[in-house]
């Protein structure tokens, strides 16, 4: 069996082949990182190879032109954050790292990532999409109000928010000087146009993902809206890659740190090597299911009355949320609301605390 290190860049790719001795083999750069190239790097090599790229930007097109080679039986994926041998030396060129990814191959030594389907690899991409539209359309929103901040003696209307109907309605008729009159009109318009792109994304993902279970049930969790249960049932993937809910939580990054030495263990922020859009959508979820739901309503509010901040407290509702949609999911059933008991220690909240055998459960 050969083993190769694959160091991928934006228009080449370095490769470096090793045997099951750990001898190096062979060393190629291949420009363009074209499918015919890779086929006869591996094509020179005796006998069946094994080859490890890293979880870099676009890895996807490099690791499916591996998976097509027929000299190539396995393409693994590298989480780059861990594969700390590279990122530490003090010598570091691509041939090195692509020797390095080898030899940690060839000891089954590389921190794997999952691998999603290419059909769940084109989800992402649509959905990444309208995301991006809505960061686009908040930093539009903070020009507006930066504009609007800078008039003299401006009344806003009386509205919950100026990009409503009313408030828009209100922006188009202001008269303002000459200069910020065209900024406005601008800004205003690419705000209509970045409307219509997100209506349109949102109408293709109700119609990619609206057939499924997965998607049917996590929409029965408050909170989850159509965009989020499609962010969700994406990054999630697959729920058997997940033995427990506790590892779909620190996948998900809604557990903190633990350092634990000398028979005293400390907890310190989130963990940093996570799944950001997962723990974002579910975050995301927890706000308004407190609003929306006396469950997470009432855990919200029995954590902030034991004096926790409100950051932590909707924290602790994303990570019970996060053990629902793992219970959820496995036993393939809808969220079912059930009936709250009174709590006497903490007046106007509620017990949401549940017994060990139904923790996972709504």
């Amino acid at each position: 069996m050969n083993y190769v290190g694959v160091d991928i860049h934006k228009k080449y790719s370095v490769l470096c082949a090793v045997d099951e001795r750990g001898r190096k083999l062979r060393e190629a750069r291949i420009e363009g990182n074209s499918g015919c190239g890779f086929a006869q790097f591996f094509a020179s090599l005796e006998g069946p190879s094994k080859a490890v790229v890293e979880a870099c930007w676009n890895w996807g097109l490099v690791h499916d032109e591996l998976e097509e080679i027929e000299q190539v039986e396995e393409v693994v994926l590298a989480h780059p954050y861990k594969t700390r041998l590279i990122a530490d030396a003090q010598i570091k060129t691509d041939r090195l790292d692509a020797h390095a990814l080898g030899t940690l191959l060839r000891g089954n030594l590389v921190a794997r990532a999952h691998v999603p389907r290419g059909e769940t690899r084109v989800r992402k991409n649509l959905l990444r999409q309208r995301l991006y539209w809505a960061r686009l359309r908040t930093m539009l929103r903070n020009r507006i109000h930066a504009l609007l901040d800078r008039q003299r003696g401006l009344e806003l209307p009386q509205c919950s928010d100026i990009f409503g109907v009313r408030g828009l309605s209100f922006l188009r008729r202001l008269e303002l000087p000459e200069t910020d009159a065209a900024l406005l009109g601008e800004q205003l318009a690419l705000h209509d146009l970045i409307a219509q792109q997100m209506k349109a994304q949102e109408k293709r993902i109700g119609l990619e993902f609206g057939s499924e279970a997965m998607h049917r049930q996590l929409l029965s969790v408050p909170g989850i809206g159509p965009t989020l249960a499609a962010v969700i049932a994406c990054e999630v993937d697959s729920i058997e890659r997940f033995s427990s809910a506790e590892k779909l939580c620190a996948y998900a990054g809604v557990v903190p740190t633990t350092h634990s030495s000398g028979g005293k263990t400390r907890h310190g922020q989130l963990l940093p090597f996570c799944n950001k859009w997962l723990r974002w959508a579910l975050i995301e979820a927890s706000w308004v299911a407190i609003g929306c739901s006396p469950y997470f309503g009432a855990l919200y509010k029995q954590h902030r009355a034991r004096g926790k901040k409100a950051n932590s407290a909707v924290l602790i509702v994303a990570r019970r949320m996060c053990r629902i949609i793992w219970q959820l999911l496995h036993e393939k059933r809808d969220f079912e609301k059930r009936p709250l008991r009174p709590n006497f220690n903490f007046p106007g909240c509620s017990v949401v605390r549940l017994t060990a055998a139904t923790a996972a459960r709504p």
